[in-house]
């Protein structure tokens, strides 16, 4: 960059730690944002720590969790990161351990919730939500899916579950998501198929859900927008734009 003219600032730094998560190399990434001429900021611990969730790596997840925590991050979206990484691993005691994390330093997880819009109207959906007029057309839409799925090999994703209880349980939970009532509700409700889903999330969305919606745009042919908390996902014959990094 600099014998192109630029001085590099926090914001080229943020490209190539992007650059290197994307490509599964973290210790490189790490040893990009330590050895800046700059102080880092917290956006490119909270990069590097979606890398460590992305490719499972623990020790690099607690590494840059004290990072932030040491800069004075207070987000649950950090230490939910690095929740979901031990559950991965299925280690249930540090997962227990985080939630004591963060109630000690009155840090409360935000409830995860989607909203689509439809003919004018908000409707907004939270996790395993049974509040809506039409609930029971979305369940049933649901089930539909469900079973759609299973033909394409589906295999729900319970290591994003953060709970020790059994593989059941956690495919009901991951089946009951906000995105995914959403969806439905999308699907049940849209009379033009040629105008995409579109639904806002105000967290990440979760891997299960990421996989369901690629194989939902692919079994009803539609084309399905989900802006969560990081990026746009561009749903579309089974695939997303993402490209399965987020």
């Amino acid at each position: 960059m600099q014998s192109l003219g630029l001085t590099p600032n926090v914001k080229h730094y943020g490209s190539v730690v992007d650059l290197l998560g994307r490509a599964g190399r973290l210790q490189q990434a790490y040893y990009v944002i330590d050895s800046m001429p700059m102080l880092p900021d917290m956006v490119l611990w909270q990069t590097l720590l979606g890398a460590c969730k992305t490719y499972k790596n623990v020790d690099m997840a607690e590494m840059v969790t004290r990072k932030l925590v040491e800069m004075g991050s207070t987000s649950d979206g950090n230490f939910v990161l690095l929740s979901n990484i031990y559950a991965a691993h299925e280690r249930w005691a540090d997962v227990g351990r985080i939630r004591d994390v963060m109630k000690s330093k009155d840090v409360r997880k935000t409830p995860g919730f989607s909203y689509i819009e439809e003919k004018g109207v908000i409707h907004k959906f939270y996790n395993a939500d049974k509040a809506h007029k039409h609930c029971k057309q979305i369940y049933g839409k649901l089930e539909e899916i469900r079973f759609k799925m299973k033909e394409f090999g589906y295999a729900a994703e319970t290591s994003f579950v953060l709970h020790d209880i059994g593989d059941e349980e956690k495919e009901n939970a991951l089946y009951q998501h906000s995105e995914k009532l959403a969806v439905a509700f999308g699907l049940i409700c849209a009379e033009d198929e040629a105008r995409p889903i579109q639904v806002i999330k105000n967290l990440r969305i979760c891997g299960d859900c990421h996989v369901v919606i690629k194989l939902i745009s692919k079994m009803y042919n539609r084309e399905i927008i989900v802006r969560d908390r990081v990026r746009f996902h561009r749903f579309k014959d089974g695939t997303c734009s993402c490209r399965d990094y987020w």
